[in-house]
């Protein structure tokens, strides 16, 4: 038999070659595999628990009801920032429940310089959790480099208030600014048409106006009043202050402040803010003596609240063949079909309600709502399946989180009752449609547009073409059906009748006092209180609280476990020069934003951008 040519041996070693390499890569991908799997689930687990410690509280980011997932490449590749990572609401206060009753937990440490956002309204809920592990006999200490006003709200709970020589307390007040678009869109030729119903509707006077009208400024002024005399009253009463002594601290800080030459320290000391100054080291020996405990490194022995809760729940799982309230969380825009966590989805959302109420074991459920509303169709898809769920014989209870207002309030109406935090924004009852167009733009680059239809409407909706008289008539008309429908929907949920409503819509925003004085809301209550009701409205006494969420692949679950095991070791390496140019350019991205989130079939919108500034 002929030897193979050289030819053949060469392009055979070759292709022996690749297949070698082809198979140590295929190991190392699939060992490389089951190492990112080992550290997932198993490597990095919490030592275990120290036999006497404090709880820390040092969250970073944002405490939100309901995360947005982070996908892996971005939390492996990208570079993070603290404003980047959140917190879920109820991960701080179940840490806090349960180690209430630990008897391994002597103290809680709140450690807040990473904390970005909270807001008022999660802080009233989780004061709620702090004062109870206060009752319970255990001191609470907060420790804190400088206080911005978000953290100091949470920090003031405190029996113990501590900040570094250097540090401060930075209070100043609650506002709402916008900027405003209206010139800058003539400039550039885009023309903006806006429709709506309600006086006090001004969802998209950005784009129309160069300023806030005398409505919006006198309806904005009224609940910013609410909620700042929450705060101080919050503050005041935690930190026996005489009332006023916070705004006196406010208006009169430079005066303050030059009077202790300079000292911010000194200036919160003085007003009885903080009630230690104490550089880190100092700080570390009192809370070191406080704890009774420190570890190899000299540090006071602390939990982080985030490894304590995981801990804890996986010792105390639910009993699933108990009763049991379901609580959904719809947070962020509503837009139709389905949406990720962070967003509303209209199918998406109607599809857990219906799914929690046809889950044995489930005898009520309650809407967590923080949304300041979007697509009125969405909407509709929700709110009709809360009264599918409800003809079944099923309770169910909203709790309002920060805002819950025009699209939040509307799907809020089929429920059997509202509950709302002493600081949520609701209301909003009005209706808008809204888009530009650009043919004067376009004309100005030699781009014009023409051609024939087959009707008065055809090509109406092009965005390169005048507004259409006649689309004009069918989009007030819209608006104005949309308003009544509105009203009507809110009278008939609420009980009242439709003159009434109409004279609380006109696109009113409302605190939660001002609410429940107008019947617009049931109570004023936690999180906590809203299942309660609901459980009382379905007979129950002895009944667990489960979180209905929609259900992930295994591949999705993986994947988010690795976004949130690399979120943690994430890079805080934001360069000054990037984030100056993000600050820059926050108008624009943020007008960009809500105009993409104007996604409704009909063009309708039930939407409080003004809200906003409330998360």
């Amino acid at each position: 038999m002929s030897k193979p040519s050289v030819l053949r041996r060469v392009m055979r070693a070759i292709w022996n070659g690749i297949t070698r390499v082809r198979l140590v890569l295929s190991n190392l991908l699939f060992l490389a595999f089951l190492a990112v799997l080992y550290y997932i689930y198993v490597g990095g687990a919490p030592e275990p628990l120290p036999a006497r410690a404090a709880l820390l509280l040092n969250p970073m980011g944002s405490i939100v009801d309901q995360r947005v997932p982070t996908m892996p490449v971005q939390a492996l590749l990208g570079e993070s920032t603290p404003e980047d990572h959140e917190v879920l609401l109820r991960d701080v206060i179940d840490a806090i429940d349960y180690a209430r009753d630990d008897p391994a937990i002597n103290s809680l440490v709140m450690e807040l310089d990473y904390l970005m956002y909270v807001g008022i309204s999660k802080s009233q809920e989780i004061a709620r959790a702090l004062q109870a592990f206060r009752a319970s006999g255990k001191p609470v200490v907060a420790v804190g480099d400088y206080y911005t006003q978000d953290q100091y709200l949470l920090a003031s709970q405190a029996d113990t208030v501590i900040t570094d020589p250097l540090g401060a307390v930075a209070l100043e007040g609650f506002a709402s600014y916008r900027n405003y678009f209206a010139e800058a869109l003539d400039k550039l030729s885009v023309n903006m048409h806006v429709f709506r119903a309600g006086e006090h509707k001004s969802a998209m006077e950005p784009f129309v106006r160069n300023d806030m009208s005398a409505g919006e400024k006198a309806v904005t002024r009224r609940w910013l009043n609410v909620l700042w005399n929450q705060f101080t009253a919050a503050v005041e009463t935690q930190r026996k202050l005489a009332a006023g002594a916070i705004d006196d601290y406010v208006n009169g800080f430079p005066q303050r402040l030059a009077q202790a030459d300079g000292n911010a320290a000194r200036t919160a000391l003085q007003a009885g803010l903080v009630d230690r100054v104490l550089n880190r080291r100092e700080a570390n020996e009192y809370l070191v003596e406080l704890v009774g405990a420190s570890d190899d490194e000299g540090l006071y022995e602390a939990v982080p609240f985030e490894h304590y809760v995981l801990r804890k729940r996986r010792l105390s799982l639910p009993d699933l063949s108990a009763d049991q309230v379901a609580v959904i969380t719809a947070q962020g825009n509503m837009l139709p079909g389905e949406q990720p966590p962070g967003s509303i989805g209209g199918d998406s959302l109607a599809q857990l309600i219906r799914s929690a109420a046809e889950q044995d074991g489930v005898k009520a459920i309650v809407l967590r709502v923080n949304s300041g509303g979007g697509s009125m169709f969405a909407a509709e898809i929700i709110r009709q399946q809360i009264l599918d769920a409800r003809a079944a014989g099923m309770p169910v209870v909203v709790s309002m989180g920060a805002v819950a207002a025009s699209g939040g309030y509307y799907i809020a109406t089929a429920a059997d009752e509202i509950w709302a935090t002493p600081s949520t924004i609701t209301g909003s009852i009005g209706v808008f449609a809204a888009f530009p167009t650009f043919e004067d733009s376009l004309q100005r680059l030699g781009v014009h547009t023409d051609g024939v239809g087959t009707t008065s409407l055809a090509g109406s909706l092009r965005l390169d073409r005048p507004l259409n008289p006649a689309l004009v008539n069918v989009l007030n008309s819209s608006v104005n059906y949309a308003y009544r429908r509105f009203l009507q929907i809110v009278a008939e949920g609420r009980n009242l009748p439709v003159d009434t409503v109409d004279t609380l819509a006109q696109g009113r925003v409302w605190s939660a006092p001002d609410a429940l004085e107008h019947d617009l809301i049931d109570g004023v209550g936690s999180l906590e209180q809203a299942v309660a009701a609901a459980a009382g409205r379905a007979g129950l006494e002895d009944y667990e609280t489960v979180q209905v969420e929609l259900p992930r692949s295994a591949s999705e679950l993986i994947l988010e476990r690795l976004a949130e095991r690399m979120g943690v070791l994430g890079r805080w390496a934001a360069t000054p020069a990037a984030a100056s140019l993000s600050s820059l350019l926050r108008p624009l991205t943020l007008a960009a934003a809500e105009m993409h989130q104007l996604q409704d079939p009909g063009h309708l919108y039930l939407r409080c951008i003004a809200c906003s500034v409330v998360r």
